[in-house]
């Protein structure tokens, strides 16, 4: 398939029906392995599973056929395509896998196309939830075909903050961060991964801070919190590693000040 200019809003909305497709197959991959699949460790120290792996295979199948001139980037096979390529799809398979190997249904995918670094169409989906978000550049954000939109919430003491892994915060050299928010925000709550970004997207979590990021962790919800009406702040650090800020619109702009 001869892929079309992603300006254009019906090549978009092609765009996402594709990752849609690709988010069904990889549900057809994990769901049957969940609570029933052995765990392996990564050299990097990270959990994988065969559920991982299968994932991914059935999602690069289906993006490779539909868009062959494309890139895809990957968490458990890496890049393949044309390395000039304008558009780049990114994925995870599994984000969450130590949640998914724990049997713990708050794990998800995350499938996005990147155009010429500014990702245009972004998909978290949580099988275990029976959710799907989704969006395309200038349509809105959906949850399971319903709009939905971020917190206005301005107050940080009347807010519910979420936070990624606390120890994100020391191997980014943001340990400070992380205490402060211990010591300032009444009501922190730990909804690690997608699965706290998706709560943003539908206003139940006011703002979250995420450290320590890979892109495939990140590129989907990018899109996904501007197209809910909120902003998402990006800290890319030495490291290559990148942190967010997402949310409501005036509680990104405060919380990004607390960077060190």
């Amino acid at each position: 398939m001869k892929s079309p200019e992603l300006l254009d809003p019906a090549a978009l909305e092609q765009a996402i029906a594709t990752a849609i497709r690709a988010a069904d197959a990889a549900r057809l991959e994990t769901q049957p392995r969940f609570r029933n699949v052995a765990v392996e460790t990564k050299r990097d120290g990270s959990p994988v599973t065969e559920a991982d792996r299968e994932a991914e295979r059935a999602i690069r199948e289906i993006l490779r056929e539909a868009y062959p001139e494309h890139a895809i980037l990957g968490e458990e096979s890496g890049r393949e395509g044309p390395e000039q390529a304008r558009y780049c799809w990114v994925i995870d398979p599994i984000d969450g896998t130590i949640a998914f190997s724990r049997g713990i249904n708050l794990y998800s995918t995350l499938i996005a196309l990147v155009e010429d670094g500014e990702t245009v169409v972004g998909l978290i989906d949580l099988p275990g939830l029976g959710e799907r978000f989704t969006a395309v550049r200038g349509g809105g954000c959906q949850r399971n075909g319903h709009r939905v939109e971020v917190s206005r919430q301005t107050d940080l003491n009347r807010s519910l903050v979420s936070h990624g892994d606390p120890f994100c915060f020391e191997t980014t050299g943001q340990g400070a961060f992380f205490e402060r928010m211990a010591r300032e925000i009444p009501f922190l709550r730990g909804y690690t991964d997608a699965f706290g970004h998706a709560q943003v997207l539908a206003g139940g979590v006011d703002v979250m801070v995420d450290l320590d990021l890979n892109l495939w962790d990140a590129a989907a919800t990018r899109l996904l919190v501007r197209e809910a009406g909120g902003e998402c702040f990006v800290r890319e650090f030495p490291s290559g590693k990148l942190g967010l800020v997402l949310g409501s619109p005036a509680l990104v702009r405060e919380l990004a000040e607390w960077f060190t």
